[in-house]
């Protein structure tokens, strides 16, 4: 049963992150232009952009992405500097899905502002470096690592499947991606997911109300109900890692828990999230 994490209705909430030493959640509200913790108590930060995931870096700061670059957010004072502009030169496009990798790289993907036809991409930032790794994404999803960090996950939701890709030694790209679950046949939408301590990869599936496990061969095993048809994203973390949180959009719809934040004992052990190496 998901229990009501955070009662705050997001138009789009997405980018949950457990932070490991301050032990609290943050997470984002893109379209309200929000970022959200929670530990004790709820605080917020408003920009004059779209900010839609980070990853942690320190105890005081946070790794940010925005529609225009990638920031260093200090969390004791709302302050952000800077790290590497993403699409800062094109006005059409916003960050969406993200996160970092065992390597201490942060990946993150783009999408049109209207999710225009393969307006998108996926970056990777790495050591001050910013690579584009895939073109042509529509809505960039999904990203997430095995436990080995043998290899990286995403997804265009607008394909309807996921993908797997091999990683080398400094965690970049090898060969092709190749098909890790195909939906299509079922009509589902994937969109942000986590891979837990085992290496099953859970999936938000949007306007399906439930998130997906899947194993390391890409089987269904199970999945649990989540009350607001519009799920985003997972995000593995509490005291022992076993509790999963998940956000969702009220955008669009109109139902009592849209937008909530949720979170649920899962019965399974997450990863803890990485660190980014600025």
């Amino acid at each position: 049963m998901m229990d009501v994490f955070d009662d705050h209705t997001c138009a789009l909430g997405e980018g949950p992150l457990w932070h490991p030493t301050r032990k609290c959640l943050f997470w984002f509200d893109i379209l309200g232009k929000t970022l959200h913790i929670k530990g004790d108590a709820r605080q917020s930060w408003g920009f004059d952009e779209h900010v839609s995931a980070a990853g942690w870096v320190d105890d005081v700061a946070l790794l940010m992405a925005s529609a225009s670059g990638l920031w260093r957010f200090d969390i004791s004072n709302g302050k952000r500097d800077l790290i590497a502009p993403l699409e800062a030169d094109n006005p059409t496009t916003r960050s969406n899905d993200g996160r970092a990798d065992p390597k201490g790289g942060f990946w993150i993907g783009t999408m049109g502002l209207k999710s225009e036809a393969r307006a998108g991409a996926i970056y990777r930032y790495y050591r001050g470096e910013v690579r584009q790794l895939f073109d042509r994404i529509t809505i960039s999803n999904a990203i997430c690592f095995a436990p080995d960090g043998g290899t990286a996950y995403f997804a265009d939701t607008f394909s309807q499947r996921i993908q797997k890709v091999a990683l080398d030694k400094d965690g970049w790209p090898k060969g092709d991606p190749e098909v890790f679950v195909d939906l299509r046949a079922d009509n589902l939408n994937p969109d942000g997911a986590v891979v837990d301590a085992d290496g099953n990869l859970w999936n938000a599936q949007w306007g399906a109300g439930r998130i997906a496990c899947y194993d390391p061969e890409g089987n269904f095993k199970r999945s649990l109900s989540v009350p607001a048809s519009q799920t985003t994203c997972p995000a593995f973390g509490g005291a022992d890692l076993g509790t999963l949180f998940v956000t969702s959009a009220s955008n669009g719809v109109d139902e009592g828990q849209g937008g909530m934040t949720f979170s649920t004992d899962a019965g399974i052990k997450g990863q803890q999230e990485h660190q980014v190496i600025l």
